[in-house]
């Protein structure tokens, strides 16, 4: 079984999410982000199940797809996956130095 870690960019881009949605509904937020959160728990059992990530050419970097949300991680291991960031769909990672600087 692979160890998943949360990076604290991560767990921000979850406590972001929460808070926007939070601003018409915290109920929905809670859903949300526990959700996105609990969505991870498959990388344990298939770590190689999210789709590899477009923006660049590593097949160690990946996303899930969960609704409107990607979750992006890295492959570092055969014992641990890190993830990296939450990000909308509808928009571009902004955070792509955090990204390289983990590959």
């Amino acid at each position: 079984m692979v160890k998943v870690v949360w990076t604290d960019n991560a767990i921000f881009d979850l406590d972001s999410i929460g808070n926007f949605i939070s601003k018409d509904s915290v109920r929905y937020a809670e859903i949300t982000v526990l959700e996105l959160f609990e969505s991870a728990d498959v990388l344990e059992d298939y770590p190689k199940c999210g789709s590899i990530l477009p923006e660049f050419n590593n097949p160690e970097l990946r996303q899930l797809i969960r609704g409107n949300y990607r979750i992006v991680y890295l492959i570092k291991d055969e014992f641990r996956i890190d993830i990296l960031t939450v990000h909308n769909c509808s928009r571009l990672i902004s955070n792509f130095n955090l990204i390289e600087k983990d590959l």
